[in-house]
C-alpha cells in the first residue's frame, strides 16, 4: 500500500532528524551563530568604568504576574551583569501580556535581589522586540554613555539588528541560554524548536524591513 510506504518514509525521516538533533552539536552551532560575538574579558575591559546603560528586553509572563521562563533568565543574567559592572542605568522594556507590564515584574524581581530601584528606567508599552526598540530609543537619547543590550544567545541576532536598524548603537551582551540548555542531550529538542521559532521571526522581521 502506497500510503503505508509514505508513512514509513516520513517516520524514518522524522526519526533521523531527531537523532541529528539529539546526537550532534547542531543546536549548539545554531545558538552560537545567532549569538554573534561574545564579550571578551569583561573583568579587564578598559571600558568597564565608563558610564554604561544596560538594556534588558522582557520576554513573556505567566498568569497572575509571574515571570515567564525567558524573562526569568534575562533577569538572572541582569543581576549577574550588574554585580560585575555596576551599570549606571538599567532600562527595562516590556509591556503587558494580560497582567501587569512585564517590565514592572522584572523591576520587582531585580529589587528583591539587591539592585537599587533608582538605577532602573521602565518602558511599559511594547509587546515585541520591534516595539521594544522604538519605545526605548527616546529613553536612550536622553542617557549619555555606552549602551549594552542584554539578551539570550538565541534572541541576540534579531534584537541587536532591530536596535541598530532603528538608529541606536548598542553593544551585544548575550548570555548562554541555548548553549547551556543544549549542552545536554535532553535539552536539545526543546532548544531546537526555540531556534526554529526564532529563525522564523528573523525571516519575518527581514521581510518587514525591521532588520
Amino acid at each position: 500500500m502506497k500510503w503505508l510506504k509514505h508513512v514509513t518514509t516520513a517516520l524514518a525521516l522524522l526519526g533521523g532528524l531527531v537523532l541529528i538533533i539529539l546526537c550532534t552539536p547542531l543546536v549548539l552551532w545554531w545558538s552560537n551563530w545567532l549569538s554573534g560575538d561574545w564579550p571578551l574579558d569583561l573583568a579587564n575591559d578598559p571600558a568597564k568604568d565608563q558610564r554604561e546603560i544596560l538594556i534588558v528586553l522582557a520576554g513573556g509572563a505567566l498568569d497572575q504576574g509571574i515571570l515567564g521562563d525567558n524573562t526569568y533568565g534575562r533577569c538572572v543574567y541582569t543581576i549577574l551583569a550588574y554585580r560585575e559592572r555596576k551599570y549606571k542605568t538599567i532600562v527595562l522594556s516590556g509591556g503587558s501580556t494580560g497582567g501587569p507590564p512585564v517590565s514592572i515584574l522584572m523591576r520587582d524581581f531585580l529589587v528583591s535581589h539587591g539592585i537599587p530601584q533608582e538605577v532602573m528606567v521602565l518602558e511599559t508599552q511594547s509587546r515585541s522586540t520591534y516595539e521594544n526598540a522604538l519605545a526605548v530609543k527616546p529613553i536612550l537619547e536622553k542617557l549619555a554613555g555606552r549602551k549594552v543590550l542584554l539578551s539570550s544567545d538565541i534572541h541576540m541576532y534579531r534584537a541587536l539588528r532591530v536596535f541598530r536598524k532603528a538608529g541606536m548603537e548598542v553593544s551585544p551582551r548575550p548570555f548562554p541560554e541555548g548553549l547551556k540548555r543544549g549542552s545536554r542531550w535532553r535539552g536539545r529538542l526543546p532548544v531546537f524548536f526555540d531556534l526554529v521559532d526564532e529563525t522564523t521571526k528573523i525571516l519575518y522581521y527581514r521581510w518587514q524591513g525591521w532588520i
